[in-house]
């Protein structure tokens, strides 16, 4: 077990030297929640003027926003970092190390949240003097939605994982397009029970949406949905274990056919 935690550490902070040399990287994470945070602020504070709904619920989209921002910051972290590997070209010298591919996943998850925390972090900073709103102010419920959608996020990024080693460079335009798929119908920006009938199941089977349902239970009737968190869970439990089982079982057939020695198109 010592030894697993040395290789997964030692694969994190690979990519956190990474960061530390290269702050263009570091920039990217940061500019898009902080642009995404900035524009529906702006557009919260004029419905805000307009809308009694809206101003009784303030910063309910930039809250949405910000939790968004975490779920996309997490698959990103994960499949990019994943990305980075296969760009170089350097899975084949990974795996003649004894890292096993558990402790890769493990790696590339821990380097998720530390990717969606250097882009979500400063954004949420920034809503406090710009729009006095903190998305703090939701306490304890704000921890569990985070987990929720890094828990979601995991999933997605480890599903796009196996995409790559099974079809190599030509599935990388899925690791930046998949993720917006679910927004539609996650209710990020309003309630589900404005989608039609046949697409409130589907939206009720992801953990998101959830989610997004319980924030603006606490934000609007002042409610910790407990009920709603807990599916949530259970859902991302499933979700999350069959994830890891394409992870890697795309993995070995990779390793098996020589596909790691040779990750373009």
């Amino acid at each position: 077990m010592n030894g697993s935690l040395t290789r997964i550490g030692a694969m994190t902070r690979r990519h956190l030297y990474l960061f530390r040399s290269s702050w263009t990287r570091v920039f990217d994470l940061v500019y898009w929640p902080v642009l995404q945070m900035t524009i529906w602020g702006f557009v919260t504070v004029f419905l805000n003027q307009q809308s009694s709904w809206f101003a009784n619920a303030a910063g309910v989209l930039i809250g949405a926003v910000l939790l968004w921002d975490v779920l996309v910051r997490s698959q990103f972290g994960l499949t990019l970092s994943l990305l980075e590997e296969m760009w170089s070209r350097n899975l084949a010298n990974l795996f003649v190390s004894p890292l096993r591919p558990w402790e890769f996943a493990a790696s590339l998850m821990l380097l998720s949240v530390t990717r969606s925390m250097i882009g979500v972090l400063p954004a949420a900073l920034l809503a406090i003097p710009l729009f006095a709103y903190s998305v703090f102010d939701l306490g304890l419920p704000l921890l569990a939605f985070w987990m929720m959608l890094v828990m979601l996020g995991w999933s997605i990024g480890l599903l796009i994982g196996a995409l790559l080693f099974r079809f190599g460079l030509a599935a990388e335009s899925y690791a930046w397009a998949s993720i917006f798929i679910i927004q539609p119908i996650s209710g990020v920006w309003y309630p589900v029970s404005v989608l039609p009938e046949w697409l409130k199941p589907l939206a009720w089977s992801l953990p998101s949406t959830y989610v997004f349902e319980g924030m603006r239970a606490v934000m609007i009737d002042r409610v910790f949905r407990w009920d709603l968190l807990a599916q949530a869970f259970a859902l991302n439990l499933v979700i999350m274990a069959l994830a890891f089982g394409a992870f890697l079982f795309a993995f070995t057939r990779a390793r098996e056919r020589g596909q790691l020695l040779q990750s373009s198109e």
